[in-house]
């Protein structure tokens, strides 16, 4: 692995996954010390996520993370049930394979969400991405895979904010994550739908409720 491609890793998985980094500054010196390379890969990798709109580099002042507006979010939520409800209706889609191994995610999850003294957001909205990760690469479409993962630190930092949202929202989760994962390993494409659907819609009803 590469310099740059430590720094990005570490960006991606550490700084921007972080809900309580949206609206601060970062120091760019501070950053290349804390994965331990020189400035250079830092900065190449800080560019990168720059052009994808994750963060600003202002001159004089330092990296900025900048939060999540509604419409960011609205627009998430409606991209991600766009690819969601597609991967669903995929002719040849192994319904049954594809439900039970969500199921086995929703497990853990559910574990997690049952006992307070476990719980850890970052681990637990992994979970979830990973729930949903599975039903998008069922459909067998590496673009629809590689897009779907390319929301991943806008959808962890959403999803660890929403749990904010209170304590009832982490057993919602598993909740509408069973819903979602039952039709899918039925084949009732339209009950997945609407499942996907009030799921991602209380998602966005939590985050915009903050």
């Amino acid at each position: 692995m590469t310099g740059r491609e430590r720094a990005l890793t570490y960006l991606r998985e550490v700084v921007l996954s972080d809900p309580a980094r949206e609206g601060t500054f970062v120091n760019e010196q501070q950053l290349a010390e804390d994965v331990g390379l020189s400035r250079t890969p830092v900065r190449e990798a800080l560019l990168i996520l720059a052009s994808e709109g994750l963060l600003k580099m202002l001159p004089q002042r330092g990296v900025y993370i900048s939060p999540l507006s509604a419409r960011e979010i609205r627009e998430l939520m409606e991209l991600r049930g766009v690819i969601e409800r597609y991967a669903v209706t995929v002719p040849g889609l192994d319904a049954e394979a594809t439900g039970t191994a969500m199921l086995g995610v929703l497990e853990e999850q559910a574990a997690m969400a049952g006992d307070a003294s476990r719980r850890d957001a970052r681990a637990f909205i992994e979970l979830d991405r990973r729930f949903h990760q599975l039903m998008v690469d069922a459909a067998g479409s590496s673009l629809l895979s590689r897009t779907y993962a390319g929301l991943r630190e806008r959808q962890v930092r959403v999803g660890i904010a929403a749990l904010r949202a209170g304590d009832g929202r982490w057993q919602d989760v598993c909740l509408e994550h069973r819903a979602i994962a039952e039709a899918v390993r039925a084949g009732a494409v339209a009950d997945a739908h609407a499942a996907i659907d009030a799921h991602l819609g209380k998602t966005s009803q939590a985050l915009l409720a903050l």
